[in-house]
């Protein structure tokens, strides 16, 4: 995906909970032909942990003959994490890699020094028309990794982690959670959970990690007497085991993990802790210095602003 930045929504949610810290109502934007609600970036939060992107995709409906098409653009000093609820999607790198993701797998394109990418709805599942739903979120790297070699990871749903007990059913994607650990390799240390709640079923988020937040894609859920409609962003401070509890059936994202070493610099898709290496990036995207998407004519143009 690419991001540019926009006006912050007005935020609404009570947040009196002492362990809550912020509430985020996630901004609507157009991307690839569909509504994308983006959560992070924010204006009073850049991450949650590695966290500096978060993006629902859909849901949405397409009909025969139409699809999700972002054309190859570049990245740098990130990861992108791109996991479906529903729908598929055509991946393809400047790196030779090309996979159809499909709902419940985790694929983590690791970007360092540089990639480029298209996401497009593949032609089997365009020929019928279907939907779409998910996450894509991007983690920025350590100053360490920055300029890491690119790389993609896929893991598919019945290789990573599943937990139920009771009314709560939980697959870990990255890090630990509920017990299990994912086999994903990562870069900084970095927690991120799928969670389905039942009506009325409750499921801790532990203070394990220094920064946590939960999302909530759909439903109601209540955490310290206060209730959150679906979408939102919470974000929690650190330090206090937190409990939340679906009003309705609930479908979440846990995610959270260590505090970057400082704050990043992000322009369009390139992130870094040097303003420099983000003016570098803009002008080998330009110039063409770029390696390109196999089987890809297109491209985003570097935005003129």
């Amino acid at each position: 995906m690419s991001w540019l930045p926009d006006k912050d929504p007005v935020l609404g949610d009570p947040r009196s909970c002492d362990a809550l810290d912020l509430v985020i109502v996630p901004r609507v934007r157009d991307i690839g032909g569909f509504n994308v609600r983006r959560a992070l970036p924010h204006g009073r939060r850049q991450m949650v942990g590695p966290f500096i992107f978060f993006d629902q995709m859909g849901p949405a409906q397409f009909l025969a003959g139409q699809g999700m098409d972002v054309r190859p653009h570049p990245h740098i000093g990130l990861a992108t994490v791109t996991y479906l609820f529903d729908g598929r999607v055509m991946h393809r790198d400047s790196e030779g890699n090309a996979l159809e993701i499909t709902p419940g797998a985790m694929n983590l394109m690791t970007a360092g020094r540089g990639i480029v990418h298209s996401e497009r709805t593949p032609v089997e599942t365009r020929a019928a028309g279907g939907g779409m739903f998910g996450i894509q979120s991007w983690i920025a790297l350590p100053e360490a990794h920055e300029e890491t070699d690119p790389s993609f990871q896929h893991f598919d749903d019945a290789s990573l982690p599943v937990v139920e007990d009771g009314g709560v059913r939980a697959r870990v994607i990255a890090g630990r959670a509920f017990g299990r650990t994912s086999p994903v390799g990562m870069l900084s240390d970095w927690l991120y959970a799928e969670v389905m709640l039942d009506d009325g079923a409750s499921a801790p988020l532990d203070p394990d990690h220094e920064e946590r937040g939960i999302y909530v894609v759909t439903g109601t859920v209540e955490v310290a007497g206060e209730r959150f409609e679906g979408p939102r962003l919470l974000i929690f401070r650190p330090g206090d085991r937190i409990t939340v509890t679906a009003v309705g059936p609930a479908h979440l994202m846990f995610l959270g993990g260590t505090a970057m070493e400082g704050p990043r610099y992000i322009w369009w898709n390139f992130v870094s802790s040097r303003k420099e290496r983000i003016e570098e990036a803009k002008e080998d995207w330009k110039t063409g210095r770029f390696k390109q998407v196999p089987e890809e004519t297109e491209f985003i143009p570097l935005p003129e602003r």
